[in-house]
């Protein structure tokens, strides 16, 4: 992609094991003790019977987050966790009830004109664009009611649309776009205000495979890697997770219950799983490490239709041990073809989390 001027590289340096920025910079975002509460929906026959209503509920519950500059960082969690309604705050549409937040330096609730300034959202399910007018079209109206300066609209919509790459159907109109030129499109739109941090809402959550690579690819490569862009996004989605975000908040019922680089976190709440194929699954010399607490049966066994017998199993302790496990079945007699590591699904990681709640944030 052409771009319009270079820029300073981005000044995030990725994190140590510890999960920490490898150098001491001002966060781009900071939030203590955020906390927002609601008020549960009444039914209207409690309305007429003035039912006594029941207590609000904390959506949000003491968060405290720092995120980086040039940081791409991940809110993960199932649905109702809070995360949208951290975004909300942070980008000013509503005010939190406790705690304290701050999006460039400036604070969210004293400074807001200046955090809209810095900071630009794409939500989930955005509806907004015009599918009748052009993406060039779409942009010089949202620039408009942005207030742009008129000697700068051209500019910036040019700009903004070569960032996407999609100059070169910026007279396309937009409902025949694909959803993926739509959501670069979107990221256009945000991109109008020249925003120093990006709120991404389940980016790629209604894209095929190869159109949700090719955006996080953009998105790293353009936004992060030449523009400095901070990016904060809430996904469910385990590419994203795992291979595109730095660093990661896992919540729940509106906290915070583990931050770090999600292979980290991994390490640290998932049990080592393997996946064994074996001549005999019944050999004698799995009972025996069994019953040592070397290895565990997880699952049932799966015939491979050659002879052979896949299962899974459990490893406990440092994943050298694996090794070990090996040599002392084959040492025992077992026939062993393969032996290869099972990765955590983000759903299993995030549901181990949740389980090994003691109610303390903890980093990996």
């Amino acid at each position: 992609m052409e771009l319009a001027q270079a820029v300073a590289p981005p000044t995030f340096s990725p994190p140590r094991l510890d999960g920490a920025p490898a150098r001491a910079v001002q966060p781009a975002v900071r939030a203590e003790a955020l906390t927002k509460t609601f008020a549960p929906r009444t039914a209207v026959r409690d309305m007429v019977r003035f039912t006594r209503r029941a207590p609000a509920v904390a959506v949000v519950d003491r968060v405290t987050l720092d995120v980086f500059p040039g940081e791409v960082f991940g809110l993960l969690g199932p649905n109702g966790a809070g995360k949208t309604t951290i975004f909300k705050m942070l980008s000013t549409m509503i005010a939190p009830d406790a705690g304290t937040a701050s999006v460039a330096g400036f604070d969210i609730l004293t400074e807001a004109a200046a955090v809209r300034g810095a900071l630009a959202s794409v939500p989930a399910d955005e509806r907004s664009l015009n599918w009748r007018l052009s993406a060039r079209q779409n942009l010089l109206l949202f620039a408009a009611l942005q207030r742009v300066a008129r000697a700068e609209t051209e500019e910036r919509v040019t700009w903004a649309l070569r960032t996407v790459a999609l100059a070169d159907t910026a007279t396309k109109r937009v409902g025949e776009f694909s959803s993926g030129m739509r959501q670069r499109l979107l990221i256009a739109r945000a991109l109008l205000t020249r925003p120093k941090i990006l709120l991404l809402d389940e980016p790629t959550r209604t894209l095929d495979p190869l159109s949700a690579r090719e955006l996080r690819q953009f998105l790293r490569e353009e936004l992060v890697g030449r523009y400095a862009c901070t990016i904060l996004l809430a996904t469910h989605n385990t590419d994203e997770a795992f291979g595109f975000c730095d660093r990661v908040a896992v919540l729940h019922k509106g906290r915070v219950l583990a931050t770090g680089a999600a292979q980290l976190l991994t390490t640290r709440y998932g049990e080592a799983r393997y996946r064994l194929v074996v001549r005999d699954a019944a050999h004698p010399a799995f009972a025996q490490l069994e019953r040592r607490g070397l290895m565990q049966r997880a699952g049932a066994v799966e015939r491979t239709g050659d002879g052979w017998s896949a299962l899974e199993c459990t490893i406990p302790g440092d994943p050298s041990r694996s090794a070990e496990v090996l040599r002392l079945l084959v040492e025992a007699g077992a026939e062993v073809a393969r032996l290869e590591r099972v990765e955590l699904s983000l759903a299993d990681l995030i549901t181990r989390i949740i389980g090994a709640d003691a109610g303390v944030p903890r980093d990996a």
